[in-house]
């Protein structure tokens, strides 16, 4: 998967350290599939959630933060649409993020 772009977990864990370590996996991990359908996420994420337009959102150190990534499976490209926290997360619409 090519990731567009690592700025914003890496500007989100300076603000937030406890899941720099934890965003580093998820980008090392997420560079190296190839990712086809939303079931090969499940695979290797099965607490992830699938939303409308290709969203995955996915659960950050043990559920504490949240990323909310399109997927386009055809090109395998990953956009990192939002990384926060739980109450972050709550106040956005995370369909059209």
């Amino acid at each position: 998967m090519r990731i567009l772009t690592k700025k914003r977990l890496k500007d989100f864990w300076l603000k937030h350290s406890d899941c720099e370590q934890a965003l580093k996996s998820w980008y090392a991990e997420c560079k190296r599939s190839q990712w086809k359908t939303p079931n090969d996420i499940k695979r290797e994420y099965p607490s992830a959630s699938f939303l409308i337009d290709n969203r995955v959102v996915f659960n950050i150190k043990g559920n504490n933060y949240r990323l909310i990534v399109k997927i386009n499976y055809k090109y395998q490209i990953a956009w990192i649409r939002f990384v926060g926290t739980h109450s972050e997360y709550d106040k956005i619409n995370s369909t059209t993020i």
